[in-house]
């Protein structure tokens, strides 16, 4: 029996670091959750829809640090299960046939907090009065019950009942909201497929600040206090989203939402629909304000394009990075072009030793896998020309929406642009510049955009 649960025998992605399972597909979670904030204490029950993908005998999901009460499952008949070691076994009686759709219902509980990863402490986390929570990468197993892959994307309802006056924000639509006297019910419909690594919860005593109304509502949820300084350090939120709206295509989502906590934060991390911002990351003095156009590019690049594995985590990463040297230029900063020669310069310093394109899981997160993810596409900007490079950013998110991509995919969508704008010479040189920026570790010399094409 594989780790899957297939009679097959399936490699494994190296860079799953044993979350998840290619067996099956959870199409829609729903997620019903009590939470004491003042203890700590959640209690939840998980009903998954799951389809499965090869013949099972075994399901695994992935859940740690909560202790499960109750499973269930609909559609083939369970003959135990086990939790440990951050893996619920679901061991069915008899083997069910690819395509055949189960219903799984986990009761659970428990005090949730961070999991450890390579990269530090994720998931779900106690702030000094609410909760936060950055799942990614490996971070949704502390608070439900998941098939933690980034490639697995679901539809979510999540319910979420906590005491007055805490205010929640989930990712998706507020669908209800149940006022009682100690306590209240919140409702969040997610319909676009969605990673478990952008699945939230943010539980605080927060207010509502409007940003702008078009082309889709953005406001800011945050305390009182932090109000006024948001007000400034998010006055241009609005052409913002104008900018990559016409850069990279219309924005995915019905809305957009930053989240500030009152506590400072180490990094901010975007959530489906929605980014997360520690009152640290609103300070122009410190610099870290390049940081909201990155979280906002999250939504194309990450949530509604999601990697299939985080081997592809530079599709992610380093368009949100070109996007805060477009909104820099943009913005009366430095130009998108002397950004690039800048990293450039600092990149070159330092070891060449990482291939972009399969970078190994020790360094997914290497600031490197951002900035020169970044050069990549300066240097694809710089052989296309603006025009037609813009325009096959926009059909790569149109084309691509909601779905999971790879490095791969990316090249041949280069490649058919590239053929069908310049022909096949076009097509050669851009091959060409794609492998050596993405498959060798020495970093390609510096480009340079003429004048007359900045932006």
């Amino acid at each position: 029996m594989t780790a899957g649960g297939t009679k097959g025998g399936r490699a494994r992605d190296p860079y799953a670091l044993q979350h998840g399972s290619t067996d099956f597909h959870v199409e829609h979670y729903d997620l019903d959750l009590t939470y004491r904030v003042r203890t700590n204490r959640l209690a939840g029950v998980a009903t998954l829809r799951i389809r499965a993908l090869a013949p099972l005998t075994e399901l695994r999901l992935d859940l740690v640090g909560l202790a499960v009460s109750k499973v269930g499952v609909v559609g083939a008949k369970l003959a135990r299960h086990e939790h440990r070691g951050g893996r619920l076994a679901l061991r069915l009686t008899a083997e069910v046939a690819a395509g055949t759709i189960l219903t799984v219902t986990v009761r659970y509980g428990g005090r949730p907090g961070p999991t450890p990863s390579l990269w530090g402490p994720v998931g779900w986390e106690e702030l000094d009065d609410g909760v936060v929570v950055a799942s990614q990468p490996t971070g949704a197993p502390t608070w439900f019950p998941c098939n933690d892959r980034p490639g697995d994307k679901a539809t979510y309802r999540t319910t979420v009942n906590v005491e007055n006056p805490y205010r929640v924000l989930a990712h998706g639509v507020l669908a209800d909201r149940k006022l009682r006297s100690s306590s209240t019910t919140w409702v969040f419909d997610q319909a676009h497929p969605t990673a478990s690594y952008l699945a939230t919860v943010q539980i605080g005593r927060y207010d509502e600040l409007t940003l702008a109304a078009a082309p889709v509502p953005q406001t800011a949820m945050l305390p009182a206090a932090l109000v006024p300084l948001a007000r400034r350090s998010l006055a241009a939120h609005g052409a913002m989203m104008e900018l990559f709206g016409r850069l990279f295509g219309p924005y995915p989502f019905p809305a957009y939402t930053v989240v500030v906590t009152a506590d400072e934060l180490e990094i901010p991390l975007e959530a489906q629909g929605l980014s997360i911002f520690g009152a640290n990351h609103l300070a122009p003095t410190r610099g870290e304000e390049r940081l909201i156009p990155h979280e906002l590019a999250h939504q194309w690049f990450g949530n509604s394009l999601s990697v299939a594995s985080w081997q592809h985590l530079w599709l992610n990463e380093g368009f949100a990075c070109y996007a805060e040297w477009l909104w820099s230029q943009a913005s009366g900063g430095k130009s998108a072009d002397a950004l690039a020669r800048q990293w450039h310069t600092r990149l070159a310093a330092r070891p060449q030793d990482l291939v972009l394109a399969d970078p190994g899981p020790a360094l997914v997160f290497d600031d490197r896998v951002y900035k020169r993810g970044a050069l990549t596409l300066h240097a694809l900007r710089g052989a296309f020309g603006d025009d037609a490079f813009f325009a096959l950013v926009r059909a790569w998110t149109a084309e691509r929406a909601d779905a999971s991509v790879t490095t791969a995919d990316f090249r041949a969508h280069c490649a058919r642009h590239a053929t069908a704008v310049g022909g096949p010479a076009l097509a050669l040189a851009v091959a060409a510049l794609l492998a050596a920026w993405l498959d060798s570790p020495r970093l390609p010399a510096p480009t340079s955009l003429p004048a007359r094409r900045g932006r």
